[in-house]
């Protein structure tokens, strides 16, 4: 019988596809797992149980979780529901806004910030900004377009055909507007429209052809002409789909009636679209030409301004942005959904976004080789954890992507460019998340379960899903303090030991034995499973041999407890000397060092890995690597 050290030294490939568990001849597999389940890859390439979720509070319905962070020293969680919006610093609320987003706009609406005002946007709904206000309430208002005494700078578009035409009864006034097809309809009252660049306030329509229009200045003459337009967004046409801030200007992106458009304001000027004379600060506006269906998804400032479209991604340089030095190139064709808003993020100058057919995570990147942009994709060794992304959230102090599925499902992206570590994830709950966002280094999850939901963060004194604790001065058996997870059979770690099963009734928990302090919640398992072991060459599962796995020594760091299994069904492994009972190499209570763990019996080929590391205990555990002795038979 030959023998052989098989070691695994990083996790840093991530978990791979099964498709992928035949290429035992591709780098990845060396530095991959079958399974990582509830656990985040570190970007030392260790992986650890992934933190539970702190119970924050139960929410009405479907919620949007968007960041708010114009102060450094208190940042702010707006999380949107239907027609209301709620304002969290920190886990307590400190304002209830009322928006016009039903709980069916939720999943599309796009925002962005500038300073202490955040601009929210859909394509079916009047945008609004959001503006703080120290010591009293927060104002909720729609945009208001700039304005001088006789213009209003907004956005204006010919929804008619080009050869359509107007004819107005006179010059000055309250005029006719008779045109030569139908274009009005009873929606335009009380719209800005333009007449030979005169404007005016639609006050009647009496059918399509036939409105009248009250002139803010006196037309050039009565003529029939077809220089006409009218308000760009409106209830009439939609309203803008995606905005962001470049270069000191606002950007809009596509609306409801003009998908593929882009307009951006006058320098310094956010809102004034008056395209003006084409001056390096006024006003630009453009449509994306292409061969194909080119809605806006989203816009997005990085080292371009980027714009993402239902059929491909396209890059708007110039440097400054003026009207004469505008460019516009499309980089690549993968495209991203526009029934959803899966907002873009940015991770060492790459910009991350997820691909119209729902199964790619792409990374946008300029290269300085090619000058050009292109888009890798990042899951494409583990494809199967991306089904249909709906939001993302990066939390730069982990290096951890965020990927919420339609699924419920997240995954977990650990993405450091520098070291070669891109390694995915996936994050699963009693329920299901929904939405993810990260204000002040804090990552917030809605959960929803049962029909109930739930707003979250990640927190890693929280051992549980959906935690709450509560402490007395004195030693009880009854706890009251846990209303938010009434009904629900929980998990309750007290005194160092995980009872299971426990039913919270009245917002009240029994315990056989008095604590002093109990953490309850929603149970998780974390599980590693090993990848099919490869025969030297790599090329395939030992050539048919019969393979025993003789023992398997797993480092661990700070970790409070595993079980493993190794062939003969999950057991636990004791983490102390057995003379002693004493922890090896204690630190803080948990143990850092190496465990062996004997097996027996052979097996001939099979898709299943060498060991399994399962748990649901509330408490720390990473693994740094494994080294697994095998012997084979020919």
């Amino acid at each position: 019988m030959a023998r052989s050290v098989l070691e695994k030294t990083t996790f840093s490939a991530g978990e791979l596809a099964p498709k992928l568990w035949g290429r035992g001849d591709i780098a990845a597999y060396r530095n991959g797992a079958a399974k990582l389940r509830n656990v985040f890859v570190q970007p030392s390439g260790g992986v650890c149980r992934r933190p539970g979720v702190r119970l924050i509070d139960e929410v009405a319905g479907p919620v949007r979780l968007v960041p708010f962070e114009y102060n450094v020293d208190q940042p702010f969680l707006v999380v949107f529901w239907h027609l209301r919006a709620t304002v969290y610093a920190g886990d307590k609320v400190v304002q209830e806004l009322t928006t016009p987003f039903e709980g069916k706009h939720l999943g599309q609406i796009s925002w962005t910030q500038s300073a202490d005002t955040l601009l929210v946007v859909h394509p079916d709904v009047v945008p609004v900004r959001i503006v703080p206000k120290q010591g009293e309430d927060w104002l909720v208002t729609s945009w208001v377009w700039g304005e001088t005494t006789v213009k209003r700078q907004q956005p204006y578009y010919k929804f008619a055909e080009p050869y359509v035409s107007v004819k107005p009864s006179g010059v000055s006034g309250t005029v006719t507007l008779i045109a030569s097809e139908d274009v009005f309809v009873a929606g335009h009252v009380g719209l800005q429209w333009r007449v030979q660049g005169i404007e005016g306030e639609i006050t009647a329509v009496a059918d399509g052809k036939h409105a009248s229009l009250a002139l803010r200045e006196n037309l050039p003459d009565a003529s029939e002409t077809q220089d006409f337009a009218e308000p760009a967004f409106s209830a009439v046409r939609g309203w803008p789909r995606s905005v962001t801030f470049h270069q000191d200007r606002m950007v809009i992106g596509g609306s409801r009636d003009l998908p593929n458009r882009l307009w951006m304001s006058h320098s310094g000027a956010l809102f004034n679209f008056e395209l003006g004379e084409g001056l390096d600060d006024e006003a630009i506006e453009f449509a994306l030409l292409a061969d194909q269906v080119s809605a806006i998804a989203a816009v997005f400032s990085g080292r371009d301004l980027q714009v993402f479209t239902s059929g491909a991604e396209w890059m708007v340089s110039g440097t400054p942005l003026t009207p004469q030095n505008i460019q516009v190139t499309r980089q690549t064709r993968i495209g991203s959904a526009v029934d959803r808003n899966v907002p873009p993020v940015n991770i060492d100058g790459a910009t991350v976004f997820a691909a119209r057919n729902g199964t790619e995570m792409r990374e946008f990147l300029f290269t300085d080789l090619e000058q050009a942009y292109g888009a890798a994709d990042l899951a494409l060794l583990s494809s199967h954890l991306i089904n249909a992304p709906v939001d993302q959230a990066y939390d730069a102090s982990g290096r951890l992507l965020h990927v919420v599925m339609s699924d419920g499902t997240i995954g977990t992206l650990t993405l450091y460019r520098s070291e070669g570590v891109t390694a995915w994830s996936g994050q699963e709950i009693d329920g299901a998340f929904r939405n993810v966002a990260v204000s002040g280094g804090d990552v917030y999850v809605a959960i929803e379960r049962a029909g109930r939901f739930f707003l979250g963060r990640f927190d890693e004194e929280a051992g549980f899903d959906l935690t709450l604790t509560a402490q007395a001065d004195d030693a009880i058996s009854q706890w009251g303090q846990f209303g938010l997870l009434d009904g629900m059979e929980v998990g309750v770690w007290a005194g160092n030991q995980l009872y299971r099963d426990v039913l919270i009734e009245g917002g009240s928990l029994q315990l056989a034995t008095p604590e002093t302090q109990v953490m309850a919640g929603l149970p998780f398992s974390h599980e590693i499973m090993a990848l099919p072991p490869v025969g030297g060459d790599g090329s395939r599962p030992y050539g048919g041999s019969s393979l025993r796995l003789i023992c398997a020594t797993f480092r661990l760091h700070d970790s409070a407890g595993m079980a493993v299994d190794v062939g003969r069904g999950m057991r636990r492994v004791p983490l102390r000397k057995p003379a002693s009972g004493r922890v090896l190499d204690q630190a803080n209570g948990l143990f850092r060092g190496e465990v062996t763990v004997r097996a027996m019996g052979w097996k001939r080929g099979g898709q299943d890995g060498l060991w399994r590391i399962a748990g649901d205990l509330p408490r720390p555990f990473l693994l740094l690597g494994v080294s697994s002795e095998v012997g084979v038979n020919d």
